[in-house]
């Protein structure tokens, strides 16, 4: 169990191989089998967590949540993707065309292209990178592109603000973000996933680091726009934000991305401060499933229980506090890392 999806890639690889092709177009058809599992993956796993949240929202506010639509609602979300694979797909008239349309598929794209560099097990990553953190936080930072168009280009008044809103949110989140990995990226050595999750064999870091990893959970959830921060699709003030003109399957896929991006954020917290893959018993791809959904359950216990907080509360706390402590966190670190050298000589 612990090297099946491994032993399978193996053989797909031999058995590419021994059809004639070279060992690099083996590789390159092995690479575009790996990102063609990742969709399925991910589609499958954003109608599970869709599902999820519903139940675990019902379950701390006291209701019941989907339960009639299969065996404990768990057809719910498949009824609601036809739904909307069926709705009416409307532009509005005065919308910029080519922005309006291509926002959905840009902040998809983004979304799917974190997957690439996630270590999902022992061995199990598409690319390992030896700047697999970097790649992962700057291809991030273009989501705000993405929502910027949606807003620009709906032509709406409320997704403009929406947009806006979104943006400066992500973008002065993303400092006490970075900064609260920096720590552990000091105490590796290295900014390849697989060598960070290599170096929690022994201690995880978040017993190194636990100032870093309540930020960047802090820090995480601004930047998914997620509960107590979702101001920029505040439904009291601006009907849904940047979505307000989105329809259909358009709407869908900023849904879809959402979810996608939650995974992703979660599994990079897992890889950084719980030790990844590690774990006894269980084949390490599994430990790696468990800790993300572990984690992605406490960003949905936090949506459903604390109050939106206003805008100005929001970017106040990161310039005033979050930045401030990592800053602190970091120097500790750095002052830590040295006094280790100097001891282990």
């Amino acid at each position: 169990m612990e090297t099946l999806f491994v032993d399978t890639a193996h053989i797909l690889l031999a058995w590419l191989t021994r059809w004639g092709l070279s060992r690099e177009a083996a590789d390159l058809v092995l690479l575009f089998v790996q990102f063609a599992c990742l969709a399925g993956i991910i589609t499958v796993n954003v109608i599970v967590l869709v599902w999820l949240e519903r139940r675990v929202s019902g379950f701390i506010q006291l209701r019941l949540g989907p339960n009639r639509v299969g065996p404990f609602g768990t057809l719910q979300t498949v009824a609601d993707a036809l739904k909307l694979l069926t709705k009416e797909d409307i532009v509005p008239s005065g919308a910029d065309r080519p922005l309006f349309k291509l926002a959905p598929v840009l902040f998809m794209t983004v979304a799917v292209m974190l997957y690439a560099v996630l270590p999902f097990g022992r061995g199990m990553q598409v690319v390992d990178l030896n700047i697999g953190l970097f790649y992962f936080l700057s291809l991030g930072s273009l989501a705000t592109i993405a929502l910027l168009m949606a807003g620009w280009g709906s032509n709406n008044k409320w997704s403009l603000l929406g947009a806006m809103r979104s943006v400066a949110q992500i973008i002065s989140y993303e400092i006490p973000l970075v900064l609260s990995l920096l720590g552990v990226v000091m105490i590796a050595g290295s900014l390849r996933l697989s060598d960070i999750v290599a170096a929690q064999e022994k201690v995880w870091f978040i017993l190194l680091q636990p100032v870093a990893f309540i930020t960047y959970f802090i820090a995480a959830t601004a930047e998914l726009n997620r509960a107590p921060f979702d101001m920029p699709e505040a439904e009291q003030e601006l009907t849904a934000g940047a979505y307000t003109e989105y329809s259909g399957m358009r709407w869908a896929l900023f849904f879809l991305a959402e979810y996608t991006n939650l995974f992703a954020v979660s599994a990079l917290a897992a890889t950084m401060f719980l030790g990844g893959w590690h774990g006894p018993g269980l084949p390490s791809w599994l430990w790696i499933v468990i800790k993300t959904y572990g984690l992605m359950l406490v960003f949905m216990w936090i949506r459903w229980t604390f109050p939106r907080i206003r805008m100005d509360q929001l970017m106040a706390f990161n310039w005033k506090v979050l930045i401030p402590v990592t800053l602190a966190n970091l120097m500790l670190t750095g002052v830590g890392v040295y006094l280790a050298k100097g001891v282990a000589g």
